[in-house]
């Protein structure tokens, strides 16, 4: 496995794929000026096990909410591509069906179609109540343990090259004032090993609580059952084992039960037992983008994209007056 991660040519492939929309950053033509010798170079201090990674730059971005954003060397990020090539379809064949950030062939779609599925199935096609838990994790990407990540890498890896490669990426990063904790929010390869990571809690949901109608998008996971008690229950076992065995805690200001009737706020939408409706917040935004963007015609055509998978006429109707006025 260490050999196909640090081989030139995958260390090539994982540059073609690094450049799709990076190759008029200043960086990336810096990188790609002396290019074979970079890639020479990599690949030797891998091959002799000197590899270094680098510092991180870091800013600020609001998606929509304030998020610290780690960046690292050009250097570094083709190393995580080329890590991501070889590692993904490897362990994307032991994660759960109903995990869905981060994986091809998943996303917010179809997690909300899942949802829409286990909904109808739980409430008998809207016959019975159907009652849902909504939790979140508190500050899942900067609480991630380095040494319980890798001793989970371990049992899936038996390459110790590897494992000591993908260390150098994990240790490379820390939260403030926290050694050996957090994974930086930027890096390709911190997608992959929080799903690594969050397999271990997928697994002890599926085959150990057993629990059937289970969706988890990343750090943001609900549980649904027509019998509200039975969710009551879950709350102690779920929280037990993510902080005695992952160190993680949920967040006690975003975990509730309710009911589908009543409208549950995920992944953008608020679901209703026979339609959804775009988040308030998510609403607001679009139209302040659309602002913003005065009207541009890619960013007018990826939002009714979005549009089409909830009950948005009037916005739709909203949206394109409003670029009729403006054209």
């Amino acid at each position: 496995m260490y050999d196909s991660i640090t081989s030139i040519e995958n260390l090539l492939e994982a540059w073609q794929e690094f450049l799709c929309g990076k190759r008029n950053k200043k960086d990336t033509q810096e990188f790609g000026r002396h290019f074979m010798h970079n890639i020479v170079s990599l690949h030797n201090d891998l091959q002799n096990k000197i590899y270094i990674h680098g510092k991180y730059e870091s800013f600020k971005l609001s998606d929509p909410k304030p998020r610290d954003i780690h960046k690292s060397s050009v250097r570094d990020r083709l190393l995580h591509h080329a890590i991501y090539r070889i590692l993904y379809p490897y362990f994307d064949k032991k994660f759960v069906c109903d995990s869905y950030s981060c994986r091809l062939g998943k996303g917010t779609h179809k997690s909300n179609e899942r949802f829409k599925s286990f909904t109808r199935k739980v409430s008998k096609n809207n016959t019975r109540t159907c009652w849902i838990l909504k939790c979140d994790i508190r500050k899942f990407f900067a609480n991630i343990d380095h040494k319980i990540l890798i001793q989970i890498l371990e049992k899936h890896i038996k390459d110790k090259d590897t494992v000591w490669l993908l260390g150098r990426v994990i240790d490379s990063f820390n939260t403030k004032g926290k050694v050996g904790v957090g994974l930086p929010l930027g890096n390709l390869t911190s997608q992959l090993l929080v799903n690594i990571y969050m397999n271990e809690f997928d697994q002890f949901i599926k085959h150990t609580l057993r629990e059937k109608y289970y969706i988890r998008y990343a750090d943001d996971f609900v549980f649904m059952s027509d019998d509200k008690a039975r969710l009551e229950k879950l709350i102690p076992k779920i929280s037990c084992f993510l902080e005695e065995k992952m160190k993680l805690s949920l967040h006690p200001d975003k975990l509730f039960i309710k009911t589908l009737s009543s409208g549950l706020d995920f992944l953008g939408w608020v679901h209703f037992p026979k339609h959804k409706v775009l988040r308030t917040a998510t609403k607001k935004r679009m139209f302040r983008n659309l602002v913003n963007k005065a009207g541009k015609k890619e960013t007018i055509q990826s939002y009714l994209g979005l549009l089409k998978h909830g009950n948005t006429y009037k916005i739709k109707a909203r949206i394109q007056k409003n670029n009729m006025m403006n054209t």
